[in-house]
């Protein structure tokens, strides 16, 4: 997966996932699943210790610790907006993201539009974003209106902007296969208030991300060095 332009341009909380969780290992057996071997893989292999660490096994909830925080935004069939947030997500390619979702609400409103948005929660948003996480659009249809949020339709592709996140994605549903949902962006709005000279500003943004480690929500921190930049040090 190639991590690069889309998601520094965008301000991605994604950017500090070095490796997304959703690739199982491959199998040449067509009846056993990814999640199967990982099952068996895992319940078998007895693990040496590793000097000087604790061995926690494979852990594969806290792979990618960090993980974004991205609420992914849909219309239902009455055109009720809908919003879920998702932590197993990431950048596929310079123009599309990939999510990895169970049966939800939302895969059923994927299926219907073919378009969803992603916004970027933030530490104004923890409650509301964890709120669209909590509770399913199954059981509270009206949980966007429910925490004061309000929405616009996107000008680009059918689904809704949520006016209170400042950064957006708006995306076409590329595939969505075993779980797997890939999106074309096709276009990026974000609010003058995260600006500084035209480019998202992550100090006014202030994404949150999810410790799966501690079960809890972090802010991003400061900046400790350059991209592309830090590591010249070596090549002097």
């Amino acid at each position: 997966m190639k991590l690069f332009k889309l998601f520094y341009r965008a301000a991605a909380v994604a950017a500090v996932v070095a490796v997304l969780a959703l690739a199982g290992c491959k199998t040449n057996n067509p009846n056993v699943t990814n999640n199967q071997k990982s099952t068996d893989m895992s319940t078998q292999q007895t693990l040496n210790e590793v000097a000087d660490r604790k061995n926690f096994g494979p852990q594969h909830a806290l792979m990618t610790t960090p993980q974004p925080c991205v609420m992914i935004a849909t219309w239902d069939k009455d055109h009720t907006p809908d919003v879920m947030m998702a932590a197993w997500a990431g950048q596929y390619d310079y123009n599309q993201i990939v999510v990895s979702l169970s049966k939800h609400k939302t895969t059923d409103n994927l299926e219907l539009t073919g378009a969803f948005t992603v916004s970027f929660a933030d530490i104004h948003t923890v409650a509301e974003s964890d709120y669209f996480g909590l509770v399913s659009g199954n059981d509270v249809p009206d949980k966007v209106a429910r925490v004061g949020f309000t929405v616009t339709p996107s000008p680009n592709v059918d689904a809704p902007i949520v006016n209170e996140y400042p950064l957006t994605l708006e995306c076409k549903v590329v595939s969505f296969a075993d779980g797997i949902l890939v999106g074309e962006v096709v276009n990026m709005s974000a609010a003058e208030r995260i600006l500084t000279d035209g480019k998202i500003d992550l100090a006014k943004l202030q994404p949150i991300v999810f410790d799966a480690a501690a079960m809890a929500y972090r802010s991003v921190g400061d900046i400790v060095g350059k991209a592309w930049g830090a590591g010249k040090v070596f090549t002097e």
